[in-house]
């Protein structure tokens, strides 16, 4: 299995495509790149390494904007149009001098050239730096596996368990509400209803949406931590093949976003959710992860104040962006997981957070029963405490 590259080294590789444009790829230090084109299938060396890199920075493209091709107006993701303008993607591009370029991709986003260049313009190319990697990934899983997209599992080919259905559970009459056995690793439940399920949230496969539970200032858990934040921080990274870290996307991403909208160090209303891409997760089947602002740090940032009222805002708000991410994205999403939130240092107890949590999911769904919720805990006594709650409803 060919190697991936590191991150930092295909952006600065793509610093310099990004400066001369893709007809003057040949003239750019273009290592990382190959190995990522390599790894993604796309050309076999040096000797059609300029279409397969070409290949491999379109197909990057195409996955900030959701998977879908790249327009240059409002339906497409601005990074992703900020991306194909840039590195001359767009067709009319393709020969433009990086000056012009770089100002049409400020167009996107409304602001100088010069602003453009001095903020935006690192973001994109860290982004698509990621995409680059997450194709290359992608692509040598399907050669693991030995498939291609969309075919059928060889035969005598043993699907794998991300792919398998969860096993049939035990429904809590009168409650819409359903209990897994622990150890199964659940995908998305029916639409309309809350599924209750004991399993740690990063091992969620197959659900659209995975919320985190962060504090106000948008600052994740380490990696080593057992929180939900930090279990699905560790579960999104990038890795290279020692299994080393490469990419730690939610944390950069969550960074990018707090640069554009409130500045780093800046808390955010409790209740906000901030959307990333899932990284990683993407192979669990995940497509977004929604980072819910719930606990405000209390002191010294020993403990958390959350309340009731932040949880219900925070469900809602997570409702409102999956819609609008639906929308906007155009991406196929009918399903959303969310954790025990609000339970950690200094939070609420366990039933007051349940009876907050499926409150505010209730009236989500009954508003619109297209969705389908997850509610997942590790803990076997709180998932009867979700269920007790959802009875007494």
């Amino acid at each position: 299995m060919h190697p991936l590259p590191a991150h930092e080294s295909l952006v600065e590789e793509l610093r310099e495509v990004r400066r001369r444009g893709l007809p003057g790829l040949r003239r750019c230090p273009r290592d990382a790149l190959r190995e990522a084109a390599v790894a993604a299938g796309l050309c076999d060396g040096e000797q059609d390494e300029q279409s397969g890199i070409e290949e491999l920075l379109g197909a990057a493209v195409r996955r900030l904007a959701g998977g879908h091709p790249v327009r240059d107006d409002d339906s497409s993701d601005p990074l992703a149009r900020a991306a194909a303008h840039s590195f001359g993607i767009f067709p009319a591009r393709r020969g433009v001098p990086g000056t012009d370029r770089r100002k049409a991709a400020a167009g996107v986003y409304g602001v100088t050239t010069e602003r453009f260049r001095k903020s935006q313009e690192h973001d994109v190319i860290e982004e698509l730096a990621a995409a680059v990697l997450a194709v290359a990934r992608e692509a040598r899983i399907r050669e693991r596996d030995g498939r291609r997209d969309g075919e059928p599992w060889p035969p005598g080919a043993r699907e794998p368990a991300a792919l398998a259905p969860p096993a049939p559970g035990r429904a809590i009459p009168g409650t819409g509400v359903q209990d897994r056995a622990p150890g199964v690793r659940p995908g998305a439940a029916p639409a309309g209803r809350i599924t209750v399920r004991t399993c740690p949230i990063e091992l969620v496969r197959d659900v659209d949406i995975l919320v985190s539970s962060e504090n106000t200032f948008l600052e994740m858990s380490k990696t080593f931590r057992s929180t939900v934040s930090g279990a699905l921080r560790r579960a999104a990274a990038l890795r290279d093949a020692s299994g080393e870290i490469v990419d730690d996307v939610l944390a950069r991403e969550l960074g990018v976003w707090l640069r554009t909208h409130e500045g780093p160090g800046v808390p955010v209303r409790p209740g906000t959710v901030v959307a990333t891409s899932s990284g990683a997760l993407a192979a669990q089947g995940v497509r977004r992860v929604h980072h819910a602002a719930i606990a405000a740090p209390v002191g010294n940032g020993e403990r958390y104040h959350v309340t009731p009222a932040v949880l219900a805002q925070a469900v809602r708000a997570s409702f409102e962006l999956a819609r609008h991410e639906a929308d906007f994205l155009a991406l196929p999403m009918s399903s959303i997981c969310f954790p025990l939130m609000g339970t950690g240092r200094g939070g609420l107890s366990v039933p007051t957070a349940a009876r907050a949590l499926l409150g505010a999911i209730g009236q989500e769904l009954r508003r619109d029963p297209s969705w389908s919720v997850l509610l997942v805990t590790p803990d076997e006594g709180h998932a009867r405490l979700l269920m007790a709650a959802s009875s007494a409803r």
